[in-house]
């Protein structure tokens, strides 16, 4: 027993910070470190806190006077209060004045509360914890009209839950343009180290946590504004690396502000957590010159590890690696290459990062620098719009998770089974234009956006929050309460809500059409982790009823042995993706593309798991909001 303890205690302090220092005190063993917060600590047994952070956020300006003469002065780029954002002016929303925002570091078991306090005098806001489940606490998952309502300016709104699932995840900003204008955050939960931990890796330093954001000149409301009203692009300018980097025009370097550095000692092997908190439809390819990579967990769930040369990760995905320190002492490349709509047809949008060795000065590597100017990855993880088993590809439903568990939705077949098909719809989206008056047939085709659904509906929100004010609801606004007949040609919009009975066995069939163009949309569900059971894709598009055929023959591949979990997953263009999940824990959960463009125009749906007795009690205080209408209010008159 205590050789036991002594053991986890060690592991603990070999896991720790870069900068912490485990000493031999006899029968003790503690750690020096220059904490942030006191809550960023090794994760030991019966060592359970509360945590409480608070965050202000605020409209800021990037690369602002606080960065003084950077980067003429490199010191300055360092400044308090500096984001650099690659060195190009624009309005931004930041939380606490950084961009990313406050790390949170916190154990498994602890008790996290954030006080978020809303200093902008003209919008709302909202924060959403982004892979937590929110077990026993679904009024806290951070969703304006769903589960809660939004934060009035000059408001403070106390977030309050208990850390029930380890792994990494981030916190971002779920209110219209607020995440992609740099409201985001990494959020790790880490679990007590134990002997298996070991065997994969030597250290899990906060240094080496990764979050990348594309980005873009101007602001996204302006961005998507131009999109939908005139003809502008979707396509971003620049990807951000724990918000630092520079714009490129292909190899050439526009702006020059600093990159950032992940430093490792040779001979050892490190846990990198990389966090994708991108806006746009641009995944980005991470390759490291002279270095695999051994993916190790996705979206806080652990599975075999498997080693690629390159690994892709969407909006709103997380992926853990570990990287073995074995090359010769150098400084080399991390790139970070933009796919989609940030690939070579379009911007060719791609970021550098530096791996330094202790040992060698500290510098830019001399290898050349340009959009997927390295060589081609001989076998890439989690690839875009690639069949199944096609050669060098490896995508998702063909990991293994590490822990096996006797998962129902694995042993049973579903108890309700939905297909979500979507596409870019050419229906006319009736909040930005007026069919009548300049609809697609009387524009040039350059002006005629397409509008992103889930089987013909764009989803409307309530004015009140599901959860805690149902019945202030305008019933409607519901789907079930429409005429969804005709919804291929003309504009369909309604509160689209999917009742699934509690401790159900649910599995989804989501279809991407891929008619207009080459697209790819990662798609996440609040409140919840899912199998991935199925991929593929079947052609450059495909019609619905194909699918359906194939499904009821049976001649759709799942992997119903050890899938991984995950939360947010990619669907094929032409193709289709098959999750799973228990529905055990009630509440109104979200299920929405993370490409903000396309959650704003309505590709979202809402699982309602339970009834409404089987929800947790909303809690005292709970702010209310919604319409006011009172048709028998008097005014006094006044002689």
């Amino acid at each position: 027993m205590i050789y036991s303890i002594y053991l986890q205690l060690l592991l603990a302090c070999l896991f720790f910070f870069q900068r912490a220092t485990c000493i031999d005190g006899g029968s003790d063993w503690y750690y020096q470190e220059a904490q942030s917060h006191p809550c960023q600590r090794p994760c030991l047994p019966g060592d359970v806190r509360t945590c409480y952070y608070r965050f202000s956020i605020e409209w800021y300006w990037a690369f602002s006077k606080a960065c003084y003469d950077c980067p003429h002065t490199l010191s300055d780029c360092y400044r308090k209060d500096c984001v650099l954002a690659g060195g190009v002016e624009r309005f931004i929303t930041v939380v606490n004045r950084q961009m990313p925002g406050p790390s949170i570091e916190v154990c498994h078991g602890d008790k996290l509360e954030v006080e978020v306090e809303n200093m902008m005098d003209d919008q709302t806001t909202s924060i959403h914890w982004h892979g937590h489940h929110q077990v026993k606490t679904p009024y806290m998952d951070g969703v304006p009209f769903i589960t809660q309502c939004p934060i009035s300016p000059n408001s403070v709104f106390r977030y309050t839950m208990q850390v029930t699932n380890p792994g990494t995840h981030f916190w971002h900003g779920h209110t219209g343009w607020q995440k992609s204008s740099g409201v985001f955050g990494p959020l790790v939960v880490r679990s007590a180290p134990s002997a298996e931990d070991s065997l994969l890796y030597d250290f899990d330093l906060s240094e080496h946590t990764i979050i990348i954001n594309d980005w873009t000149r101007v602001t996204d409301m302006d961005k998507f504004q131009f999109f939908v009203q005139s003809n502008g692009n979707k396509s971003p300018e620049a990807i951000f690396v724990n918000g630092m980097g520079r714009y490129f025009n292909d190899s050439i370097p526009l702006t020059h502000t600093p990159l950032a550095v992940f430093t490792v000692q040779k001979g050892f092997r490190y846990r990198f957590r990389l966090i994708n908190s991108g806006a746009h439809d641009c995944p980005v390819d991470l390759n490291i010159d002279g270095h695999p990579i051994t993916a190790i967990a996705s979206d806080g769930s652990d599975i075999e590890p498997v080693t690629v040369d390159s690994l892709v990760s969407y909006a709103g995905e997380r992926w853990d690696f570990v990287l073995e320190a074995t090359s010769p002492l150098n400084n080399y490349w991390m790139r970070f290459t933009g796919l989609q709509d940030c690939a070579e047809d379009f911007a060719k949008v791609h970021q550098v990062a530096v791996l330094h060795y202790k040992g060698v000065p500290e510098r830019e590597p001399k290898d050349p620098v340009g959009y997927n100017i390295h060589s081609k990855a001989k076998l890439q993880l989690n690839p875009p719009n690639v069949a199944l088993n096609q050669t060098g590809t490896l995508s998702v439903p063909a990991l293994i998770a590490s822990t096996r568990t006797q998962d129902p939705v694995l042993l049973h077949d579903p108890d309700m089974s939905v297909i979500l098909s979507y596409d870019f719809n050419r229906a006319i989206h009736t909040m930005y234009a007026k069919h009548y008056l300049y609809g697609s047939n009387q524009v040039d085709p350059s002006f005629q956006p397409l509008t992103p659904q889930f089987n013909h509906v764009s989803f409307k929100m309530p004015h009140s929050p599901l959860l805690s004010q149902y019945s202030d609801v305008d019933p409607s606004i519901f789907c079930e309460n429409h005429n969804l007949t005709d919804c291929n040609t003309t504009f369909c919009e309604c509160l689209y809500v999917m009742e699934v009975p509690t401790n159900s066995n649910v599995e989804l069939i989501l279809i991407d059409i891929g008619e207009p163009f080459d697209a790819n949309h990662p798609i996440h569900l609040h409140g919840y982790a899912f199998r991935v059971i199925g991929m593929d894709r079947l052609g450059e598009s495909v019609d619905e009823e194909l699918v359906r055929k194939l499904n009821r023959e049976g001649r759709l591949v799942r992997n119903l042995e050890n899938p991984p979990l995950k939360d947010t997953v990619t669907v094929p263009d032409g193709g289709y993706t098959i999750i799973r999940f228990h529905a055990n824990n009630p509440g109104y959960w979200l299920f929405h593309c993370h490409i903000d463009f396309h959650m704003e125009l309505g590709m979202n749906v809402v699982f309602k798991v339970g009834k409404d007795e089987e929800f947790p009690p909303v809690p005292d205080g709970f702010p209310k909001c919604g319409d006011y209408k009172n048709d028998n209010m008097k005014l006094n008159s006044y002689s």
